[in-house]
């Protein structure tokens, strides 16, 4: 019995042991972590004058500035056109967008569009999007996803549930009818 009691207080003892280790070592981690993460200010004692930490100082990254950090952060705008007719689209800021652009680092989709219903076109696009469906009332112009592999396209309007896409900004209703409800269209999308 002296023996199981005695094995038993120098288990506990060796667990306490071990957890106040652990526990100073975790908190020189965080003093270390605190003292790096912590922008210094320099006086200088010349002219009495405060340095201002720099943008290296707070660990923060500075806009591009080279051509090739340039061409890169344009590559990430995606690009739509309807047949050879180049449209601007103002893209929401989902995940569903940004699943489409990571579709479009690979290759430049071609979506083969289909009428319905006399007020859009839709097509596959041939891989499964995130998908944050809402019901909503479409309008002329609005892009939205539906059923997860299907990009639709409006020139006219549409109450159902669908993720929001985008929307083309640069044209009118009309403008939309005359790209969109004379038969099947071809929809291509990229990054510029």
């Amino acid at each position: 019995m002296r023996r199981i009691l005695t094995a038993l207080l120098s288990v506990v003892a060796v667990c306490a042991f071990l957890t106040a280790c652990n526990a100073a070592q975790q908190k020189e981690k965080e003093e270390a972590t605190e003292a790096v993460a912590q922008p210094t200010v320099q006086i200088s004692s010349v002219a009495n004058e405060t340095v201002q930490p720099t943008d290296a100082d707070r660990g923060s990254e500075t806009p591009p500035q080279d051509e090739a950090d340039q061409t890169r952060a344009k590559d990430t705008e995606l690009q739509m056109t309807i047949n050879d007719t180049p449209v601007t689209v103002e893209w929401e800021d989902n995940e569903s967008v940004q699943a489409l652009k990571e579709l479009c680092r690979e290759q430049t989709l071609t979506i083969n569009m289909s009428m319905y219903g006399g007020f859009e076109q839709v097509g596959s696009i041939g891989a499964a999007l995130p998908q944050n469906d809402e019901q909503t009332t479409t309008s002329p112009g609005d892009i939205v996803l539906y059923s997860g592999d299907q990009m639709v396209v409006f020139y006219g309007s549409n109450s159902w549930t669908y993720t929001r896409l985008g929307h083309i900004t640069d044209q009118s209703e009309s403008d939309m009818t005359q790209l969109l409800a004379n038969g099947d269209t071809t929809v291509t999308v990229g990054l510029r």
